[in-house]
């Protein structure tokens, strides 16, 4: 949740200054103490992205291997998710500000301009990253059970190994040890008193 929350903080970083700057809002954010952010908008959109794939390759997966459509399971309510993904955004999204305004030893935004302008940014993002991530996970969920029963009901390969520990494991020892204690008391003489007492 943290990482799609911070993921997406840059989609809504992006959007609150589009709505803030207009069309000086791209070269605002690609100079100065703002440089690193168009590379980190792209990392963050290719990360996002990739994780969305690998849920939908897992979803495929499941509905090839079961051979049906995926049932969707539980999932987090979708007004709480909107909210977690909000307040994380929302957090980073501060930080970032505030971490920009020390690096350019400059005078930060107030709280209030954070606050409107992070809302403004990060919560349409967030409603659109919940309902997404929602129905991945309501799927995702599915998927994967469904992958470990089918996983679960392939034959396994023939192993000779378990079947030489399980007969070991069921010798009588009895039958084995008959011989070497048979063999032990017939090579024992009488007790050594009976000799003195015939002498």
């Amino acid at each position: 949740m943290v990482g799609i929350g911070v993921l997406a903080a840059q989609a809504g970083h992006l959007l609150a200054y589009q709505v803030r700057l207009g069309a000086a809002a791209q070269q605002v954010q690609s100079s100065g103490v703002h440089a690193y952010f168009p590379s980190t908008v792209r990392t963050s959109l290719g990360l996002a992205a990739g994780l969305v794939l690998a849920g939908l390759f897992v979803v495929g997966l499941a509905r090839i291997l079961g051979g049906r459509p995926i049932r969707p399971g539980s999932a987090p309510h979708y007004l709480r998710l909107v909210a977690a993904l909000f307040t994380i955004q929302l957090l980073f999204f501060a930080a970032q500000e505030v971490g920009e305004a020390l690096v350019a030893t400059a005078p930060g935004v107030s709280v209030a301009q954070l606050v409107l302008w992070g809302t403004l940014g990060q919560l349409p993002v967030a409603v659109v990253a919940a309902a997404g991530l929602r129905w991945l996970l309501a799927r995702f969920e599915s998927a994967v059970a469904q992958i470990r029963i089918a996983w679960a009901s392939v034959p396994q390969p023939f192993a000779p190994g378990a079947i030489t520990v399980t007969v070991f494991g069921q010798v009588d020892r009895s039958l084995v040890l008959r011989p070497v204690t048979g063999a032990s008391l017939a090579k024992r003489g009488p007790p050594s008193l009976l000799r003195f007492s015939t002498s």
